[in-house]
């Protein structure tokens, strides 16, 4: 038995493996009853949180989006977190009678330890709210943003994540594959997650804390790189209710540099990993024992195996095909065309899927988000390559140890 044989064997047991983690997934997401109680309040007080260290750019609009909210909130409530009084941000936040929470400790510079020190200020003032908002500064709400989070409060989960539309989307390719990868997450991935009373998958910023565990954890303890990933495998960990409120929308914008979007992306992939590396030990442990949420502990804990499973068959796959061709170029030259012919069947293949799941997320988003038909058309073919440069991240974020927190310019 040859070693083109071999390989190929590896690859049908995995994609064997593939399908049976699939099925468990399907089978432990119909099982979860993580129902969240209503909540009995004739009103409810919100506190948003904006981290915005120089975003004198952008944060004025979303500043006037929250004044003009339908349901109102008091701009006494909102909480603007910078680094120096001399911020041009400062000047802003005051036009529209903001609170302004100067950071002192500079040296800790990551998002969750901003919020962290602006919610310690807050808790030490004595003031309570029910629910606690967190945005990115570049974010823009719908008017009836927050009316529409009001009935998920209602409804009684601990956490609420909006709908991610975008504000720019259509400048170039990139931007417009970076928005499909939202969509990804949240209209097939938490749309389905919703169904089964799953704990969903928070990304970015536009979603709200429950009071009670603010207060309980007295600051905000998620710290990694992509503390919004930490905060779901809290959640999972700790049976907290979650829903992804599709009337709740906000716009966010998006990177329109590649290079740019490797340096976030690769941001992203490390911080999931440690995250995880923090995290899955005691959820995979919790996940076999009896309690409401263990569908979604489960899920968690299976949720990229199937994925990197496949990253790897694949990868053996071709690069062994290829490798063949140039060494039977000179040797056999007709097992060498072979070799390279499958090596091209197995590239097409890749890119038709990637096509074939591009399509579905934009026919799924449908009118709701904010691409034209050219950028939909451009993404749909170029998509792929974008997703595929998940790769060259996953391999930069295991080669660097210490990868540290970039800011990303807004604007």
């Amino acid at each position: 038995m040859n070693v083109f044989k071999i390989v190929d064997i590896i690859f049908y047991i995995i994609v064997i493996i593939v399908i049976l983690l699939f099925v468990i997934i399907f089978i432990k997401g119909k099982k979860n009853h993580n129902y969240p109680k209503k909540t009995k309040s004739n009103k409810t007080k919100f506190a948003v949180l904006i981290p915005a260290r120089d975003e004198s750019k952008v944060i004025r609009g979303l500043l006037e989006s929250i004044k003009n909210q339908s349901y109102k909130i008091s701009m006494q409530d909102v909480y603007i977190i910078v680094e120096d009084e001399k911020d041009l941000t400062c000047k802003i936040a005051k036009e529209f009678k903001a609170n302004i929470i100067i950071r002192k400790h500079l040296e800790l510079k990551r998002k969750g330890y901003a919020l962290d020190e602006g919610i310690k200020e807050i808790l030490d003032k004595d003031k309570k709210y029910d629910a606690y908002f967190i945005f990115d500064a570049d974010n823009i709400l719908d008017k009836d943003y927050f009316l529409n989070m009001l009935d998920t409060y209602n409804e009684g989960y601990d956490i609420g994540i909006g709908y991610r539309n975008t504000k720019n989307g259509n400048e170039n390719v990139i931007s417009a594959c970076s928005t499909l990868t939202f969509s990804m997450i949240n209209t097939l991935g938490n749309h389905i997650k919703n169904k089964n009373t799953l704990n969903i998958t928070i990304s970015g910023t536009g979603f709200y804390i429950r009071g009670s565990y603010i207060e309980k954890w007295k600051g905000y303890p998620f710290h990694s790189l992509t503390e919004d990933y930490e905060l779901t495998l809290y959640s999972v960990l700790n049976n907290m209710t979650s829903f992804y409120n599709e009337k709740a929308k906000f716009y966010d914008e998006q990177p329109t540099e590649f290079k740019v979007s490797i340096t976030q992306r690769t941001r992203w992939v490390k911080g999931f990993f440690s995250s995880r590396k923090r995290y899955l030990k005691e959820i995979f442990k919790k996940s076999f024992t009896k309690n409401k949420n263990n569908g979604s502990q489960a899920i968690i804990c299976l949720s990229i195996l199937p994925y990197l499973l496949l990253v790897f068959g694949i990868t053996l796959e071709l690069l062994t095909n290829l490798l063949g061709t140039i060494v039977y170029l000179f040797i056999n030259i007709e097992l060498s065309k072979i070799l390279l012919g499958k090596s091209i069947i197995i590239l097409l293949v890749c890119y038709l899927v990637l096509v074939g799941a591009t399509l579905v997320i934009i026919l799924n988003e449908g009118k709701k988000i904010d691409l034209n038909k050219k950028s939909k058309i451009k993404a749909l073919f170029l998509n792929p390559f974008f997703l595929a440069s998940y790769v060259y991240c996953i391999m930069i974020a295991c080669m660097k140890k210490n990868l540290g927190w970039e800011k990303i310019n807004h604007g």
